[in-house]
């Protein structure tokens, strides 16, 4: 048996739809815009629409819960990209590693011109979930980043679910689209959940490549710093 991570992903979102209807909807646009784990919204919102061409949900009720799970995960987002940004320092790989003066052009970029930017990768898959994280960082208006949202998650939903809807019982063909990613979104999922679990156990430093802590015999661990003022 090959596990498939699209294939799991679609059992869980639509046991979660099948199970919760509304409330598990939201959860999981929640989730899908917060960009951890990653949640296609390729996936949740045609069967949405398929739910709704079955008579289990209202189109506006699950348009309406849909762009509101859009907006909640994406304000997540933006909030540890704006108050965790000192811990984000010195993620990445090797020569990619994220530095402090990398932040600054992307803060100077945003104030720029970029701040666009949040709309239109509304409608670009995966990195729609993790726009928000650079907005955060650069300190964008509260206010505008939730229009910005709006401005691209509001299509994006609407299409998605009225193509569930059409299609009716055949939503998995969308699937399709997606499953050439299978391979990459699995790797990538059980690498992030490894790297995460030795971080946490402090066995290994963060950033990369991962490096072993070394203590000496009752030497303490250094406390997690809070977040900044």
């Amino acid at each position: 048996m090959t596990f498939s991570f699209i294939g799991t992903t679609v059992a869980l979102i639509t046991l979660v739809m099948g199970t919760l209807g509304l409330p598990g909807l939201l959860a999981l646009m929640t989730v899908e815009s917060f960009g951890i784990p990653p949640i296609p919204s390729e996936v949740i919102l045609p069967f949405a629409g398929f739910l709704v061409a079955d008579g289990t949900f209202s189109f506006g009720a699950a348009f309406g819960i849909a762009t509101a799970g859009s907006v909640i995960g994406a304000y997540a987002a933006y909030a540890i990209g704006r108050w965790w940004r000192s811990r984000l320092v010195g993620l990445g790989v090797g020569a990619l590693r994220l530095r402090e003066a990398d932040l600054d052009r992307v803060d100077r970029w945003f104030t720029a011109h970029g701040e666009a930017t949040v709309t239109f990768a509304r409608f670009v898959p995966l990195f729609r979930s993790y726009i928000s994280y650079p907005a955060g960082t650069a300190r964008m208006s509260p206010t505008r980043f939730g229009l910005y949202t709006l401005l691209g998650s509001v299509p994006w939903n609407l299409g998605l679910i009225y193509a569930g809807f059409v299609l009716g019982s055949h939503w998995g063909i969308i699937v399709g689209y997606v499953q050439p990613f299978d391979l990459v979104f699995g790797a990538l999922l059980i690498a992030a959940i490894a790297y995460l679990a030795l971080v946490a156990a402090e066995v290994v430093s963060p950033g990369w490549p991962p490096r072993r802590l070394r203590r000496s015999p009752g030497t303490p661990p250094v406390p997690p710093r809070g977040p900044p003022s």
